[in-house]
């Protein structure tokens, strides 16, 4: 007897299709978020422009702005009041809200009104970091992400860089008012007409500022000298400027030399750990002709100008060997509409990113970049060169993760 392998079909079966099983996303998160008003660092900035409120109101998020947070930048009450912002007149209410944003670093007068797992967006400016301050914020449990290492998608800087951009350009105007005759200066405009040399302007450091620093430099019609200690940087400079710009790795003999008969000296020189190092000594500014300028840009982390020390915006400018120095340290803040319009256009795309992901923490699981903007999770301080500044205890962000993944 053989046994048939047909299957066997029953009227009793029936067959029915799957449903496709999608991913289920998240639910939007209804973001609360407070500015206060800033009053230290001469911070003139905000972080975000009315109509960035606009649109965070009109997605569901909640507002509060502290009553005068944006006089500095032109923006009133009224302005934020319109874009659906609740202005508040204390302080510790904007404290209340989840998410703080800060155009400057926390300061001694905020701990008492920091709140058990307060999400904070500031800069942190490391200089003048405290570590009180860090040791405090840890005790509350504080997740805070800085705008110098806020990375995008394309793994640059945006915040940082459009500072930048607004240093090197303001460097040339500031520079331009001191030379005139309101400035106190000698009585010379920046550039060149027909008949008369051209200013010679000498920049130092070819990153973004400088590059910034010399675009407007060059359309004012001076000539411009860049030094780097890197030729990778010089290179990239000339093809980005679009013509040939004179450059020079950074030689004492040579630039004693152009520094001596230079009317404007830029320093723009960066440093990614410590202090910028410094490559103009006193006895080269000594050598500069009397009434050049001297901007040094870099003055936030100690400046590369052997004579400069930190200067305010109420007194921007010193003299040291008949030089005119401007060592002013947030020079964004001098132009502090336009550098609020810049910071606002990162974060409230950002802001709207983090609802969309389903509030910050499902955001930093699933985003990479942004994880290199925050040196502090839920208390746990994630930045290597803050703990080992301060002898705190590190903990490595990607780890924290996966443990809680």
């Amino acid at each position: 007897m053989t046994t048939s392998n047909n299957p066997i079909i029953s009227g009793s079966f029936s067959y029915e299709t799957l449903e496709e099983t999608l991913d289920v996303k998240a639910k939007m998160a209804d973001l609360f978020i407070g500015m206060p008003k800033e009053t230290a660092f001469q911070e003139n900035r905000i972080a975000l422009i009315p109509e960035a409120v606009g649109v965070l109101v009109a997605n569901g998020h909640d507002v509060w702005v502290e009553s005068g947070a944006g006089l500095q930048s032109g923006y009133t009450d009224h302005d934020y009041s319109e874009a659906g912002a609740k202005i508040k007149y204390q302080k510790a209410e904007i404290f209340d809200c989840d998410i703080l944003l800060k155009s400057a670093p926390l300061v001694h007068e905020d701990l008492p009104l920091l709140k058990l797992n307060h999400t904070i967006i500031s800069p942190i400016h490391l200089s003048a970091m405290k570590a009180e301050i860090l040791a405090s914020m840890m005790e509350k449990k504080i997740t805070a992400l800085s705008f110098e290492n806020l990375k995008d998608d394309s793994g640059t800087y945006p915040i940082v860089r459009s500072m930048s951009e607004i240093a090197g350009s303001a460097a040339m105007l500031i520079a331009g008012y001191y030379l005139g005759q309101a400035g106190h200066g000698k009585g010379i405009l920046l550039g060149g007409i027909s008949g008369i040399p051209p200013t010679k302007v000498i920049i130092l450091g070819a990153g973004v500022v400088g590059e910034f620093a010399a675009r407007a430099a060059l359309a004012m019609g001076s000539s411009v000298k860049v030094f780097d200690s890197s030729v990778y940087r010089l290179k990239r400079l000339q093809d980005t400027m679009g013509h040939r710009v004179w450059t020079s790795v950074m030689e004492p003999r040579i630039l004693a030399k152009q520094l001596k008969t230079c009317e404007v000296a830029v320093g723009a020189l960066g440093s990614q750990n410590g202090r910028t190092p410094v490559v103009a000594t006193e006895a080269m500014v000594a050598a500069m002709r009397p009434g050049s300028v001297i901007i040094d840009v870099s003055i936030d982390r100690g400046g590369c100008f052997e004579t400069s020390r930190i200067t305010s915006h109420e007194v921007p400018t010193y003299l040291a060997y008949d030089v005119i120095h401007y060592c002013v340290p947030n020079i964004p803040s001098g132009f502090s509409r336009t550098a609020s319009h810049a910071i606002s256009n990162v974060i409230m795309p950002l802001l709207l990113n983090i609802s969309d992901a389903g509030g910050f923490d499902a955001y930093v699981w699933n985003n990479f970049n942004i994880r290199t903007g925050i040196y502090m999770f839920k208390g746990a301080l994630t930045n290597f060169h803050l703990s080992e500044r301060f002898e705190l205890k590190y903990t490595d962000l990607n780890l924290l993760m996966a443990s809680m993944g």
